[in-house]
């Protein structure tokens, strides 16, 4: 394959993929947030981090009181920061969580709910125009905090299926996105289950290293 161009006769396969993971794996139960905006904050955090660490930067936040937005909205950057240090980068994630505050009060008068409840177009270019905020990050928010039928691809949806020969290794964030987007029922819950089993699977076997592909699902599925 060239180009990031995908055959239709491996497009026809992903459902068999999903089908696959979730026989082995089970419902994932993901995100793990207590409530909508509590997600949006954990999308932002999980930049380039373990979840582990993400979650101890939420357990922070949520002892402090934080995980409200007018709660948080009152808080300087640099106090944000030295809440969320067990995410790494924090002050950088610091900054990128006052850009989406300042986002939410400037295109929806503060109003989380109206966000959450906007057109999916509409809500991820302006997710899009955040600095900090890119298609992954925006996807994953409108996806498990705002329950809109987006698939969230990323380095564990490219390392799975280019080495099962599915998407080609040169392809784009855009384009592998439109794979599943184009093959797969518009449901939001299939698309939210669908990316945490290539997580669990890229993080159980389909390891960066030294992957366990003798005890892969997976395994012998290629084109």
């Amino acid at each position: 394959m060239a180009g990031g161009q995908v055959s239709k006769e491996k497009l026809s396969r992903y459902h068999e993929v999903y089908l696959l993971l979730h026989e082995h794996f089970g419902n994932q139960g993901w995100w793990p947030g207590e409530t909508p905006f509590e997600t949006m904050i954990g999308a932002v955090l999980a930049q380039n981090t373990s979840w582990l660490n993400v979650t101890k930067a939420i357990i922070n936040l949520k002892t402090a009181g934080m995980l409200q937005y007018e709660t948080i909205c009152l808080c300087s950057v640099d106090e944000i920061a030295q809440y969320i240090r067990p995410a790494g980068y924090y002050n950088l994630k610091a900054q990128r969580l006052r850009n989406l505050l300042e986002m939410i009060e400037g295109d929806y008068n503060g109003n989380v709910e109206q966000f959450l409840h906007d057109d999916l177009a509409v809500a991820r270019e302006r997710l899009l125009s955040v600095k900090g905020i890119g298609p992954e990050t925006a996807d994953s928010i409108l996806l498990y905090a705002c329950g809109h039928p987006i698939f969230v691809v990323d380095m564990y949806t490219h390392r799975v299926f280019s080495r099962h020969n599915l998407v080609d290794e040169e392809i784009d964030y855009h384009t592998m996105q439109a794979v599943f987007m184009n093959h797969l029922p518009h449901d939001a819950e299939l698309f939210n289950e669908f990316h945490a089993l290539v997580v669990r699977v890229a993080a159980t076997y389909c390891k960066k290293t030294k992957p366990l592909c003798g005890q892969c699902p997976l395994q012998g599925f290629n084109l």
